[in-house]
């Protein structure tokens, strides 16, 4: 027969869960600085995750000027290029939303590129950063190849990143490098439909 009423295993969990509740209200997010001013943790960042982000996004928008390049060189190309393209822009935005200058957000239809995908990789930034080159292929198909070769490489960066990004960071990261890793197989399969020329 079972007991009822209050029984010790009972009120220790209860207690327990008390005192998680009560812990985790006194989480509030806000921190508070040496003057006494709050700020939500949400937007201090550590200067090693701006360091991240400005990498990553520095790689995305190399990557992004590339796709351009390469649209531009070969306008048979372009039709396909173009949602990816849209997807890159994206991710060097949502990659730009942590550090503390951001680029104004162009929209995903407009074909400018973000004010850093023209500036030199930084030697301070984590992995490789794909560099494009002085112009793309002459070929269509060897064009894109080598454009899937470069998102491969700016997915490793994003990859490595992977090691001293934080949580929130870290899981941004991972989803940019494996939708590197998608472009660069739909690149591929690109490159395979698209006439010689």
């Amino acid at each position: 027969m079972r007991r009822t009423g209050t029984t010790r295993r009972g009120a220790l969990t209860a207690a327990g869960a008390l005192a998680a509740g009560g812990v985790l209200a006194g989480c509030d997010g806000e921190e508070r600085s040496p003057s006494g001013r709050t700020g939500t943790a949400r937007t201090v960042r550590t200067s090693p995750e701006q360091r991240l982000r400005t990498a990553g996004v520095r790689t995305s928008a190399a990557l992004l000027a590339r796709y351009d390049e390469v649209a531009a060189a070969h306008p048979v190309t372009d039709a396909g290029l173009a949602p990816l393209r849209a997807a890159v822009r994206q991710h060097a935005e949502a990659l730009a939303e942590g550090t503390t200058s951001p680029s104004p957000s162009p929209s995903a239809t407009d074909p400018a590129p973000l004010p850093s995908a023209t500036a030199a990789p930084s030697t301070e930034a984590v992995g490789s950063t794909p560099a494009p080159s002085a112009t793309p292929a002459g070929d269509a198909r060897t064009a894109l190849k080598e454009l899937a070769a470069e998102a491969r490489r700016a997915g490793d960066a994003h990859t490595a990143a992977l090691l001293e990004a934080e949580p929130e960071l870290s899981r941004l990261l991972a989803s940019v490098a494996a939708a590197c890793g998608v472009h660069a197989y739909l690149l591929t399969e690109l490159a395979k439909e698209t006439p010689a020329s």
